[in-house]
């Protein structure tokens, strides 16, 4: 079976500062590693998409202190950045796990460019904040000095906002399934991918950031995955969530999940692209989408487990 599965990037640190430590990140995700290694056997093959809103944000706050004495870095640059390092983190963690459940695999990371729209209307009205929380006085210097963008956040500051455009096709398609045919399981797509767009037949990074679920969900597709697996932090996807109403979707058809999309019962920056992504999949390829929480990965690929979503 051709599996693709997504991990969040809040899902590899245990808290903000975690971002910061190499060390400690690297233990959180070798417990993640643990839970899908669980989910493996030798006859699968895997495709592991990962975020890095976290990793970016720290990165961005790096080079913004630094900005003095070195230049900026570009945020697809940041992307990149992350792709391996986290990668890295990852295909070393999954190594060590599957040698030692005796899986007969090799993990390996893909630096992903995923093809956006210049013409996308995203560029126009960036919405996607990114990097850390500043005050009024902070913000100032960079919109004088480099045209950012900031929105206010709930009152815990201001941060910016980047365009997040439609992803359409991904450059290293064609190599990630090479590898996967070749027993590796691949890392691909961290972060959503490198932004990129064609101009004058060649590709140019763009500064704006690509939904990991959306990113994810089209990679799924084009490869002709016959199972798109999001890890989340919750076991099942809710309707009226937090609530005394409070219920767990555990099989639910792309109608039924539509008409609770439609009635906003999902947080528009949390579960609401998770559910779209799924939408996708399952409506392109007719093949089964699932989501649900690390530990029961391996449940919810038997399909006992996690929010369940077919045709």
């Amino acid at each position: 079976m051709r599996i693709v599965i997504a991990i969040g990037g809040n899902s590899l640190i245990k808290d903000e500062k975690s971002a910061a430590s190499s060390a400690e990140q690297y233990e959180q995700i070798l417990k993640t590693s643990n839970s899908l290694v669980k989910a493996l056997n030798n006859n699968d093959e895997i495709v592991i998409t990962h975020g890095n809103g976290p990793q970016v944000g720290y990165l961005l706050r790096m080079s913004e202190r630094a900005k003095d004495e070195l230049p900026l870095l570009p945020l697809d640059y940041c992307v990149a950045n992350t792709q391996g390092s986290i990668g890295y983190q990852i295909q070393m963690a999954l190594n060590k796990t599957m040698k030692e459940a005796l899986i007969d695999k090799k993990a390996v990371t893909i630096i992903t460019q995923v093809v956006v729209s210049e013409d996308d209307p995203a560029f126009k009205n960036p919405t996607k904040p990114i990097g850390t929380f500043l005050d009024e006085c902070e913000i100032k210097k960079y919109v004088e000095q480099f045209g950012w963008r900031y929105i206010e956040d709930a009152g815990r500051g201001y941060r910016r906002v980047v365009p997040s455009p439609k992803p359409i096709s991904i450059i290293e398609k064609e190599c990630i399934e090479a590898l996967l045919k070749n027993n590796f399981i691949v890392i691909a797509c961290g972060g959503g991918g490198i932004p990129v767009v064609k101009s004058n037949g060649e590709f140019l990074g763009v500064e704006a950031v690509i939904d990991k679920d959306s990113a994810s969900s089209l990679l799924a597709t084009l490869i002709k995955a016959d199972l798109f697996v999001i890890s989340t932090a919750v076991d099942y996807v809710y309707i009226n969530y937090k609530t005394a109403q409070e219920k767990p979707l555990k099989n639910v058809n792309i109608p039924e999940l539509k008409r609770y999309l439609s009635d906003g019962y999902f947080g528009k920056g949390s579960m609401e692209p998770k559910v779209r992504a799924c939408i996708e999949f399952t409506e392109h390829t007719g093949n089964r989408s699932v989501i649900t929480s690390p530990q029961n990965i391996r449940d919810a690929i038997m399909g006992i487990s996690g929010t369940q979503i077919t045709l």
